[in-house]
């Protein structure tokens, strides 16, 4: 299934399943609303939105907003409920991922809430360790702070690799 980036006719997708999920387990805030009224600005603004196809109907999504030049906040990630369980997540933070390493991204942040233990345990195993604990000053759901500290590639290794294909 291709995840796409900045794909821009996808954006309803990307507030319809962020507020379903939100409703869902929580309740819609002001922060909410506003980003339903311009998410092309997460775009506009350096990040990024990753959506997620099967066939053509949208099954799940996140985005990287830019905080700096390195760091970005993994956000807004949500599966259709008939598709959780079943490895989107996983692809999805992938794809953020990969991207974070092409553009050479030092540090990526989340933010969360502890009652959620299957997306916590998602983020462990992808490495987020937690940063803070407790209520987040602008949303009222989240109350964990996790990050994970990013390795650009190292450009010495490559030219040593580089070195020893060359024949001698």
């Amino acid at each position: 299934m291709p995840v796409l980036i900045n794909q821009k006719q996808y954006l309803p997708d990307f507030i319809r399943l962020n507020e379903d999920w939100i409703a869902h387990h929580f309740r819609i805030e002001e922060a909410d609303r506003e980003l339903a009224r311009n998410p092309a600005r997460i775009i506009s603004e350096g990040g990024y939105i990753f959506t997620l196809l099967e066939e053509d109907r949208v099954i799940g999504v996140c985005a990287l907003f830019k905080e700096d030049a390195n760091v970005f906040q993994l956000a807004r990630m949500a599966v259709s409920p008939e598709f959780q369980g079943n490895g989107f997540g996983h692809a999805l933070i992938s794809a953020a991922f990969e991207h974070l390493h092409k553009i050479g991204a030092s540090r990526v942040y989340l933010l969360s809430n502890t009652i959620l233990a299957s997306a916590i345990a998602l983020y462990r195993k992808h490495g987020f360790t937690v940063l803070s604990e407790g209520q987040h000053p602008v949303y009222a759901r989240c109350n964990i702070v996790m990050e994970k500290v990013l390795q650009p590639p190292n450009p010495s290794l490559k030219r040593d690799a580089a070195k020893s294909r060359r024949a001698p």
